[in-house]
């Protein structure tokens, strides 16, 4: 028998369920996004000066071959490729990533201080029954570096109190300590910057992030609906209804919606699923584009800010990623930086406010000289809701509840809201899931990586 297969939203996850069955050859789908793009939170947007701007900050980076072949069949050619010279910048003082890896670079007394703090956690066996995100902090790098670093930088990302974060999302989001490692880089003035899965990227030469998912989902032709807002689920009548009083029936639904405003959809309601709902905690990014008229001579790619005293938490050298993220790829006159601002769900920000905080604390730090300023073509700023979903102690016990639900109802909620993993919410991961949902509800294969174990 053919199943209707509706897909909602037409970021990463939805293209690539989108892109799955095409390649399969199914004809009975279609994909609905609410907004008149695709992309999602992978999307990019050209300001009224020329400079393009990112959703936040995306490199390509995979973890999969087939992400790849998709990304090479995409671009091809049309590609820029950096390696990663990311650096944090604390007190004045700027430090390779990562931080408790190049303690060279801090003041002698704060290098002696956190190298003690590391050395009383070093090989200590209890760093496994860490209770939460904080204490697991404390266990692995010592006081020292969580009080210089670790502390401040996760709170600005997270906006949500450390300890009330689970540990088990880590993974290979944050590098640990090695104490030997440590000591001698000190000792012996040694760089030691190559932690981690990015180390090498590659970014669209042309269109930002976003390039991708344009391309992908012109590849799709007629199937891509765009200007379809959900506003109610049907699982007993399996039934999609949008505001403009569309709808559209299925046998599976691959939805990419945030999971509490789904459940929230579902109709019959489900109490007990809307409950589970309210545990689901995440926050809001406000990204802030300046574009300059002058070069910026630098290898930097980013800049993590821990301190309190910018808004930012990182910033990124845009205009270093590809020459054509800045008016007609002119980057001998002009340059781009792309800043990240985190903030809790029902606060409100003064976007003119928090721009004029971002550039004084980029001046303050050297990133920026004073007198560019006057050189300020563009100040761009993009709200974006729902930027991370936050690992707190009770999303797997919220995702128990509502997973399960779903999928006896034929409902495969993916992608990086859909399914609330931020361990696997990078673009990679959100491709797959959503070809891994139509592998499993055509051949019943299994989803190996939104059900993925750190």
């Amino acid at each position: 028998m053919s199943k209707r297969i509706v897909i909602i939203g037409a970021g990463p996850t939805g293209l690539g369920a989108g892109y799955r069955l095409a390649e399969l050859g199914y004809d009975d789908w279609a994909i609905y996004e609410c907004h008149d793009y695709v992309g999602g939170h992978a999307s990019s947007f050209v300001d009224e000066q020329g400079f393009t701007w990112d959703e936040g900050g995306h490199v390509i980076f995979s973890h999969f071959p087939y992400f790849d072949r998709l990304i090479e069949k995409l671009l091809g050619d049309e590609i820029c490729e950096r390696a990663r010279e990311s650096w944090i910048l604390t007190r004045g003082t700027w430090v390779p990533f990562p931080f408790q890896n190049n303690l060279r670079y801090l003041p002698e007394d704060v290098q002696v201080e956190c190298l003690l703090g590391a050395a009383q956690v070093w090989g200590r066996p209890d760093r496994g029954s860490s209770n939460n995100f904080r204490e697991w902090i404390l266990a692995t790098f010592g006081e020292a570096i969580a009080l210089h670093f670790m502390f401040p930088y996760n709170l600005k990302v997270w906006t949500t109190p450390l300890e009330q974060m689970a540990k088990d999302w880590i993974a290979e989001r944050v590098p640990v300590v090695d104490f030997k490692r440590l000591l001698e880089n000190v000792v012996l003035k040694r760089d030691d910057c190559g932690w981690g899965p990015n180390s090498k990227f590659k970014f669209p030469l042309r269109g930002g992030t976003g390039e991708i998912y344009r391309r992908l989902g012109r590849s799709l032709g007629e199937r891509v609906v765009c200007g379809k807002e959900l506003v109610e689920v049907d699982a007993q009548r399996r039934r999609v209804s949008f505001a403009d009083g569309t709808g559209d029936s299925y046998d599976a639904l691959i939805n990419t919606v945030p999971l509490d405003i789904l459940v929230r959809m579902l109709k019959p309601a489900d109490q007990r699923l809307i409950d589970a709902a309210a545990l689901l905690r995440y926050n809001n990014l406000l990204v802030l584009g300046v574009g300059l008229r002058k070069k910026l001579q630098t290898s930097k790619c980013w800049v993590y800010f821990p301190d309190a005293d910018v808004p930012h938490y990182r910033a990124t050298y845009f205009s270093h990623y590809s020459p054509f993220n800045v008016p007609n790829g002119d980057t001998e006159h002009y340059s781009s930086l792309m800043c990240e601002v985190s903030y809790p769900v029902g606060k409100t920000l003064d976007h003119q406010q928090v721009m004029e905080q971002t550039i004084s604390g980029l001046i303050r730090g050297g990133v920026l000289e004073e007198a560019d300023r006057k050189r300020i073509v563009s100040r761009y700023v993009r709200d974006v809701p729902y930027s991370y979903p936050i690992p707190t102690f009770d999303r797997d016990a919220a995702l128990d509840v509502i997973q399960p639900s779903l999928l006896r109802q034929d409902i495969y909620s993916r992608g990086r809201f859909g399914a609330w993993r931020y361990e696997v919410g990078n673009m990679d991961h959100s491709v797959m899931m959503g070809v891994e949902a139509v592998n499993h509800v055509l051949s019943g294969d299994p989803e190996s990586t939104v059900h993925a174990k750190y």
